[in-house]
């Protein structure tokens, strides 16, 4: 009976191991969010839930915009811009980049990139 309850104990580890492995294997990227309509940019250099978004991308939305803020804060301070100022500008160097069929909200209004 010992055996197999170390057995069982065993098994339960590996499992909680690699579990813990796989978990960030598994987290949700900023690529795979923007393709998956996940997430989508917005025109102030922020992310934002597309419509009909799940809540799926929501803290990695949070974690990314938050990052984005302190480093427009950066570059606003020392080149005497607003944040605002900074965040369209790294808006549009954003949308350059990004594969047509992205989320993006343009003056209020969400669209799929065309190219």
């Amino acid at each position: 009976m010992k055996t197999i309850q170390k057995i069982l104990v065993t098994i339960s580890i590996v499992i909680m191991m690699l579990a813990g492995i796989a978990a960030p294997l598994l987290a949700l990227d900023l690529e795979t969010a923007r393709a998956t309509g996940v997430a989508g940019e917005v025109d102030n250099g922020l992310l934002a839930q597309p419509p009909g978004a799940s809540n799926e991308g929501s803290e990695l939305i949070t974690k990314i915009n938050n990052d984005r803020r302190a480093e427009y804060a950066k570059v606003a301070a020392a080149n005497n811009l607003t944040l605002e100022a900074v965040g369209t500008m790294m808006s549009q160097k954003i949308y350059a980049r990004l594969p047509a069929g992205t989320w993006v909200q343009v003056q209020g209004k969400w669209i799929k990139k065309a190219r």
